[in-house]
């Protein structure tokens, strides 16, 4: 009988997985990586340390494609998530046809495919809306898992992976042999698969602009921070300018990368590469850190946690500064040369003296004034102020430096409606709702457009949703975003809509 492993051992195997699957786990999921390799070790024997060590990304080392078996979810079906194949058939195929001129091929990525019915699905898609195009499109597909791609080959599916296919579709593309559904020729026959790891710098494969459309569902998710980063910024590379990138509808490019703009239709969101690649690339993530954006206070209380949250930003600002290295701007001689004042600017914020937050931002050099950080504030005062038309401006400069800015969104929003355009705010909500899920306000703010719009049931949900977040949110981001109101009054505020809404039942 074999002993479990000890916590260790465990960590060795993490670590490990890390190495050859880039895959990674954080503390929680130790239980199950324990019952993982206590049960390969059972079918294999030999000793924990052995069979660790045994590990490699040799072609002829199986172990690793069992492990990828055990440690990825494969469950995927056809046209899932429908509203982002809406948008690639709308949107991404006849924008980069137009793009590649005419016989020129397209190029398509499926990267974590599984069993390959997200590839096949994108073919399918490209022959319905785009009949004569469909010749010209090539689709790569990969994935780590090697039974699963054998799967995808054969190309042969249960009615349960087609429980989203209309019928038509499954009569046109489709022949049935019995329970099983064999896919058509003509759709196989447009992709191609490969076993391949994303967390592989492969020079062949990520050439410069080799793809038009890239998806990448639900894939970064099993990543660290610093491997998330390293993925986004090969697949960046290896995008032509103005290609299309699908993720996972819970995962965001938010502080992952600056290199792509954001889109919105058909009721999903996705990402448009830039004409130019960012650089330098994004502070690493820290493994295991939740993403958070703007002041990040030591505290959750406002009266002690803001300053320390000022003094952050006033520091990261004054870093900005581009003739100095962070080692000299610790030198006594530099001591008389201006740092942004931030701790005043918020200061006033927080009293709601608005005119002279942003007397403080126009006393700040022009290097300072324009930083991201610093806009935001000075959008915030603009709003907050009444001076919806310049705060608009200030967010439209803003995302053009942060183009995933979840504030800029959110300021975006208020100023759309106090111009009378409701269905304005409520995409900017959803955008900053997509690019930071954490964030309470845009979640309140379109919990109270349904309920004026007659929406009870939106407006109960985002309202109920925006309860919980306000009473975790950011203390830095109640007195930055919060129209001078206190979490305890925000969260009564939303309270109180809530009984409003039970009591017009």
């Amino acid at each position: 009988m074999i002993a479990l492993p000890d916590p260790q051992e465990v960590r060795r195997f993490q670590v490990r997985i890390v190495e050859l699957l880039g895959l990674y786990f954080d503390e929680s999921k130790f239980g199950n990586l324990a019952r993982i390799l206590h049960n390969r070790l059972l079918s294999r024997g030999g000793t924990y340390t052995q069979y660790i060590e045994s590990l490699s990304d040799a072609p002829a080392n199986d172990e690793i494609g069992s492990l990828a078996r055990e440690l990825t979810v494969t469950e995927t079906y056809f046209l899932r998530n429908i509203e982002q194949f809406k948008a690639y058939a709308a949107v991404a195929l006849p924008q980069r046809a137009a793009a590649a001129g005419n016989g020129q091929c397209i190029r398509i990525l499926s990267a974590g495919c599984a069993s390959g019915d997200e590839a096949y699905s994108l073919a399918i898609a490209a022959r319905e809306y785009f009949p004569a195009l469909a010749e010209n499109i090539s689709i790569t597909a990969v994935d780590v898992n090697p039974a699963m791609l054998q799967k995808a080959a054969r190309a042969h599916y249960t009615n349960w992976s087609l429980r989203e296919c209309p019928d038509e579709l499954k009569a046109r593309w489709f022949k049935s042999d019995g329970d099983t559904f064999i896919l058509n020729d003509a759709i196989r026959r447009m992709v191609k698969f490969e076993a391949r790891n994303l967390t592989h710098d492969d020079a062949d494969f990520w050439q410069p602009l080799r793809f038009d459309i890239v998806f990448c569902r639900n894939v970064l998710m099993y990543f660290n921070g610093e491997q998330m980063q390293a993925a986004v910024r090969r697949i960046a590379r290896a995008m032509a300018p103005g290609g299309y990138l699908f993720l996972g509808h819970a995962e965001t490019l938010r502080a992952i990368s600056n290199d792509f703009h954001l889109c919105h239709s058909h009721e999903t969101f996705y990402y448009q590469r830039k004409d130019q690649l960012a650089s330098p690339a994004p502070v690493p993530i820290p493994m295991g850190s939740p993403v958070q954006a703007g002041w990040q206070p030591a505290s959750t209380k406002l009266d002690t946690g803001w300053i320390t949250a000022i003094q952050e930003a006033s520091e990261r600002i004054h870093a900005l500064i581009p003739q100095e290295s962070n080692e000299a701007i610790k030198r006594p001689a530099l001591a008389s040369r201006p740092v942004a004042n931030l701790h005043r600017a918020l200061e006033f914020l927080h009293n709601e003296q608005f005119d002279l937050t942003l007397e403080q931002i126009r006393d700040l050099p022009i290097e300072q004034a324009n930083a991201p950080d610093v806009l935001l504030l000075k959008a915030v005062s603009l709003s907050h102020s009444g001076a919806l038309a310049q705060a608009e401006a200030v967010c439209r400069e803003l995302l053009l430096r942060d183009a995933l800015s979840a504030g800029a969104h959110y300021i975006l929003a208020l100023c759309s409606e106090g111009a009378g355009d409701v269905e304005g705010a409520i995409e900017h909500d959803q955008a900053a709702i997509y690019l930071d899920p954490g964030f309470a306000m845009p979640r309140f703010h379109i919990g109270l457009l349904a309920r004026k719009r007659g929406d009870r049931q939106s407006a109960h949900r985002d309202l109920s949703e925006a309860l919980v977040l306000l009473q975790k949110e950011d203390a830095s981001r109640v007195l930055l975003f919060g129209g001078g109101f206190k979490r305890e009054a925000l969260i009564d505020l939303c309270r109180a809509e809530l009984t409003a809404l039970g009591e017009s039942a």
